[in-house]
């Protein structure tokens, strides 16, 4: 199937993704440290410090939604918990990041970011469908070896009686009058 391999890619895409944010930030910093100017009378050092403290937290995110991923493609299980929280806010990230780089960079970042955001869905809503369909060749036969024949099947439960219902049916719902003058 297509899961793991899009696990892959999308854990790959995003340690760059957590290299690359820190570096461009954290030279960022080190441009302010090197030009002494204040911006507005901000502290030229309080600016500096806190792109590098942002190269720090957002290469850290990135690099953590990039370890859901690749514990997702290496465990081949959709993510729970805390891991899909991740993998959610890290594609309404791209999502805005994509619309702020159209405007700003150009529709080739655009499009870089909407490749992404389409990986991230995508890593998200397969496993979604394993889960949906659990009960499969994987809960009924385990690894599906069995003697071979491929004819096991889970017996069919038999359909229970209809109990009679001796109520009649119940009126039709009329929604209460607004009471707000």
């Amino acid at each position: 199937m297509v899961r793991r391999p899009v696990a892959w890619v999308v854990a790959v895409i995003l340690f760059v993704e957590a290299f690359g944010i820190a570096a461009v930030n954290w030279f960022m910093g080190v441009v302010v440290d090197r030009q002494d100017m204040s911006l507005a009378g901000l502290d030229p050092d309080r600016m500096s410090m806190s792109a590098k403290a942002g190269a720090v937290v957002f290469g850290l995110y990135f690099a953590l939604c990039g370890l859901v991923a690749l514990l997702v493609a290496v465990r081949d299980r959709a993510p729970a918990g805390l891991g899909r929280v991740l993998l959610v806010s890290v594609a309404v990230v791209h999502g805005l990041l994509g619309a702020i780089a159209w405007g700003l960079i150009g529709p080739a970042a655009f499009g870089y970011m909407l490749v992404v955001l389409a990986l991230v869905v995508l890593l998200l809503m397969t496993y979604d469908q394993v889960a949906d369909g659990a009960g499969g060749a994987g809960a009924a036969g385990g690894d599906g070896g069995g003697d071979g024949s491929g004819s096991e099947s889970a017996p069919e439960p038999e359909p229970e009686p209809e109990a009679k219902n001796d109520t009649p049916p119940a009126a039709p719902f009329t929604p209460p009058a607004p009471t707000t003058p």
